[in-house]
């Protein structure tokens, strides 16, 4: 049974999750795909690793549920820029100051994201 990859696309998709508000983006690779007898399919890979295409129905990660919105990417990490925004460290060649002390992975990527988090810039005013 030979295939042929015809072509590769990369894809990203921002998901929030309906129950719990757990908000997550995820870059795709979808290769198309011919089967030897001559019929086209799609095949979508994350990390490397073949998953099921992420707009039919997307579960999850923190709870598990299928009420999930599906955003273009960047909408997650926008959200999250806006709630925390950069803080500018000061130069070390600046007398008198210091430089700020590095924040831990474990602390900057442990955020539960909560649905009106993922939602408050899109509300009109």
């Amino acid at each position: 049974m030979s295939e042929i990859v015809e072509t590769t696309a990369h894809e990203a998709y921002a998901f929030a999750c309906m129950r719990c508000g757990h908000g997550w983006e995820q870059a795709y690779e979808i290769e198309h795909h011919v089967d030897a007898s001559g019929h086209a399919f799609v095949m979508y890979k994350a990390e490397g690793e073949r998953v099921p295409s992420p707009l039919s129905t997307p579960s999850c990660l923190n709870c598990g549920n299928n009420v999930v919105r599906i955003m273009r990417s960047g909408q997650v990490s926008t959200v999250q820029g806006l709630m925390h925004p950069q803080k500018k460290t000061p130069k070390p060649s600046e007398p008198g100051t210091a430089e700020a002390p590095a924040e831990p992975d474990a602390e900057r990527h442990d955020h539960h994201w909560h649905l009106s988090d993922l939602l408050h810039p899109f509300h009109r005013k």
